[in-house]
């Protein structure tokens, strides 16, 4: 089947959207498993405001576009064109899917609520600053594919940073894969993470705290410890 050009602004009876024509380019110019930058992005699309925000929708339609968080061999301003998903240029491929129903102010501030204000992914909270120093988070709430103790499959909603939203990451969970790793946990283990999530996070024993603040001592001073433990063992 011979496929539009990505040059071409209709096929056909049928407009064509920046999303298909940057699906297109990603074929005809970049190709599979090559890399390309935003730049040159940007370069072939002049007249289409936020066409890497119209590329990265591509990824609800199973395309896989990486970035270096991703993939570490790209730099920052590099992506990588890794699989191609459906035929959005196609008529009805296009169709968003149903668990991208908008989300209302009331379903999101009661997530955000539940999740404490924090990215459930990397723990960040609104407005603080990442490691690296670049930005600073913002969170969305984003729709997590879940396949539950019945084997059916449904998409629940989670606090998620701008950052750990980007990229394609597989980020789905099976709560039955979750429940038996529970069921394998001796009694007392599973009593401390019982009082973990009853607390809404993990605290540390006296011995593991201890332990913590000797792995940041000088080298002089984690041999002292050494000794007195040596000691303690005499």
């Amino acid at each position: 089947m011979t496929l539009p050009s990505w040059q071409e602004t209709s096929s056909g009876n049928r407009k064509l959207g920046s999303m298909a024509r940057a699906a297109l380019w990603l074929i005809q110019v970049v190709g599979e498993g090559e890399i390309f930058t935003v730049a040159q992005l940007r370069e072939a699309f002049p007249d289409v405001a936020q066409i890497d925000r119209r590329m990265r929708g591509l990824r609800d339609y199973g395309w896989e576009i990486l970035t270096a968080r991703e993939d570490p061999q790209l730099l920052p301003e590099e992506r990588r064109f890794a699989a191609r998903g459906r035929d959005v240029w196609v008529p009805g491929q296009a169709k968003g899917p149903s668990h991208k129903a908008s989300i209302t102010n009331a379903q999101r501030a009661k997530v955000l609520q539940a999740d404490g204000y924090l990215c459930r992914t990397c723990g960040i909270s609104v407005g603080e600053a990442y490691e690296d120093g670049v930005a600073l988070a913002v969170l969305n709430i984003a729709r997590r594919q879940v396949t539950l103790a019945d084997g059916s499959v449904t998409h629940e909603l989670v606090t998620e940073c701008q950052r750990c939203g980007r990229g394609a990451v597989d980020r789905s969970v099976h709560l039955p894969e979750v429940l038996s790793r529970l069921e394998s946990l001796a009694p007392l283990e599973r009593s401390v993470l019982s009082t973990w999530v009853k607390n809404g996070q993990r605290t540390y024993s006296s011995l593991e705290a201890l332990w913590g603040l000797y792995r940041t001592l000088p080298e002089d001073s984690r041999r002292a410890v050494a000794d007195a433990l040596d000691g303690t063992d005499d």
